[in-house]
């Protein structure tokens, strides 16, 4: 399968990337929580192709990701949320089988 961004989402992207004046996509990876005994997502921006890892291209956006990380979000679609409260990108991923009590993080 493959990650993809929803169309929004690789707008949104695109133009954090314009603001920002460089980078070619985003890094998409999960860490255990601090708070919690899930684990919870971190991206950040990426400004040189890391080594091995995978690429994914979707609606002009690529994402990278780890082959370790691969397995925990292999299938997912980023989106982009906006609401009252904040916005911000959003995971959906398939592999999740529950979050923890307070909703930060997420057991596969």
């Amino acid at each position: 399968m493959a990650l993809r961004f929803t169309e929004l989402a690789a707008e949104k992207m695109q133009s954090c990337l314009a603001q920002r004046g460089r980078g070619l996509g985003v890094r998409v990876w999960v860490v255990t929580s601090h708070d919690c005994d899930g684990l919870i997502y971190r991206l950040e921006f990426v400004d040189k192709v890391p080594d091995h890892v995978h690429v994914y291209e979707s609606h002009g956006a690529k994402i990278f990701v780890d082959p370790k990380t691969l397995p925990y979000v292999d299938g997912s679609e980023i989106r982009y949320d906006a609401q009252d409260s904040g916005s911000g990108f959003v995971i959906d991923n398939p592999n999740v089988r529950e979050h923890c009590g307070c909703g930060d993080s997420f057991y596969v």
